[in-house]
């Protein structure tokens, strides 16, 4: 049977490529030249009916080889450049390592995403920073901010600030970041539709809306699965859907009514939010306007208990069933199901059923309920709120914190010069800390030298005027710096500080 012409030809270019290799490259061309070879002829080549003798196949195999191989031949002989690395490095014989974090990149480092807005459109509040420092990649933590129209559809502006603390993942927070906000005004705006000629919200129904906003929105996470799992959606809108019940947030929210004066906090899990506010002889008061929601909470673990009488252990060593905060969005485990938990373990990867190292019996053991508190801002006196996720309050205590930026705002109206440190430190590792070196902040590493409130705290938080200590914590990347910190999410907002607003 006859060779097909493409398969001929196919073996004719790996001829050409093994003769291109051990043949120079002039002969092969001279040989090329010297081959004379017409149509009629490589048509006959592939004839049955060829009855020449094989020296002459050989001949016009070669002859064939070199035509077809020519493009290849010139790629080898050309001494075109190309866009191929050249690793002409000379061997150096021993390890090269890039060297820590130096002073100028530490402060590159806590200000990459730092950011200040001046506020003018809202009466009472002057300006407010903001920054974030990632451990995890990608980083857990999200946030928002800005201005939106009141609620109470009055023609004036709010402004809401907000930190989302994410675990097992980003993709709980991320939603928070997107849709919270949007629930909490939409569910006001109900409550508003409803009122009969009332010119505001009384605080108790305003609170109680926010925490249905809350609540609504974790169930849109939690409690759609199962119709997410039994719905005819392609597999990869499922996972999609269900990626934030897997993964979980903690959620701060703090609005800020410019009529009113008020300042209203939902907390849920264990972000913090504090009111700094100045005394009449000039220190600053540290006023809780949130408090941490976990499994060391005295008044949680007893809520915990009494909602799952006769189950015991649920609340052990700081933790609720393994988990070390006890409210949450997402974190689907502590509120499903253990038939639902291995049913969207084994058909859409979910995460591995609690059981059997905890005894699930009578879930949800988690809740996205909120703590709501609104305080009133004094108009006569200079104060700012600080909302920090808890990879800051891990280092600063509410007091410390409000120090810190009272100092950094009595440098920026009298001027003060960076500050630096006064002695020189001797060398540190980890293990020195708890043992001689303060792994917590130290009044004696203050240091200002930021122009962002926000940034001023994580560098005061990391190590302040210490550079070996905060340089050694910024050095390492994820995953290894999870052992050393976590992510950092902060924001800082002024109220009646005109000094602040640019000239």
């Amino acid at each position: 049977m006859a060779a097909r012409p493409w398969i001929t030809l196919l073996r004719l270019v790996n001829l050409s490529t093994m003769l291109s290799v051990r043949v120079r490259g002039t002969r092969l061309a001279s040989r090329v030249t010297r081959t004379s070879l017409s149509q009629t002829q490589v048509r006959n080549f592939h004839s049955r009916k060829d009855t020449a003798p094989a020296i002459n196949k050989t001949w016009r195999s070669f002859a064939i080889a070199g035509a077809v191989s020519a493009p290849g031949f010139w790629l080898l002989t050309s001494t075109r450049d190309d866009d191929v690395p050249r690793l002409e490095a000379p061997p150096t014989g021993h390890l090269v390592a890039e060297p820590g974090p130096s002073k100028e990149e530490v402060t590159r480092i806590i200000s990459q995403d730092a950011y200040s807005f001046p506020v003018r459109s809202v009466t009472g509040v002057n300006r407010y920073d903001g920054t974030q420092l990632a451990s995890n990649s990608l980083c857990e933590d999200r946030f928002t901010h800005g201005i939106f129209p009141s609620p109470l559809n009055d023609g004036t502006q709010w402004m809401a600030w907000a930190v989302f603390d994410g675990h097992a993942g980003w993709q709980t927070a991320e939603l928070l970041k997107d849709q919270l906000l949007l629930f909490v005004r939409h569910s006001l705006s109900k409550v508003k539709s409803a009122s009969t000629g009332e010119k505001s919200m009384p605080d108790e129904v305003l609170q109680h809306a926010i925490v249905k906003a809350f609540l609504d929105l974790d169930d849109s996470i939690v409690k759609t699965a199962l119709q997410t799992a039994q719905s005819s959606e392609p597999l990869q809108d499922k996972l999609k859907k269900l990626a934030p019940a897997y993964a979980g947030s903690c959620a701060l929210l703090s609005m800020y009514d410019s009529v009113t004066g008020s300042l209203h906090v939902a907390c849920t899990g264990d972000s913090r939010a504090v009111l700094g506010q100045q005394k009449p002889d000039g220190t600053w008061e540290a006023i809780p306007l949130s408090v941490d929601q976990t499994g060391s909470n005295e008044d949680e673990v007893a809520r915990i208990n009494q909602e799952h009488p006769g189950e015991e252990n649920i609340a052990k060593d700081g933790r609720i069933l393994g988990m070390m905060v006890s409210r949450a969005f997402g974190d689907s485990r502590w509120k499903w199901s253990l038939d639902l938990q291995q049913d969207l373990k084994q058909r859409f990867g979910g995460p591995s059923p609690l059981t059997p190292k905890y005894d699930v019996r009578t879930p949800p053991y988690l809740t996205a309920e909120p703590v709501v508190t609104t305080t009133k801002i004094d108009p006569g006196k200079p104060s700012f709120v600080i909302l920090a996720t808890d990879g800051m309050w891990d280092t600063l205590s509410n007091q410390q914190a409000v120090d810190l930026v009272g100092k950094w705002l009595d440098a920026q109206i009298h001027g003060h010069p960076i500050s630096q440190p006064k002695t020189e430190y001797k060398r540190v590792d980890f293990g020195d800390l708890g043992n001689g070196v303060d792994w917590e902040f130290e009044e004696g590493r203050t240091t200002i030298q930021d122009d962002n409130a926000a940034v001023h705290l994580v560098r005061n938080s990391l190590g302040g005027n210490h550079h070996e200590l905060i340089a050694g914590r910024l050095a390492l990347g994820s995953p290894f710096s999870r052992h050393i910190r976590d992510d950092v999410t902060v924001q800082v907002a002024f109220f009646n500080c005109p000094h602040l607003l640019p000239k």
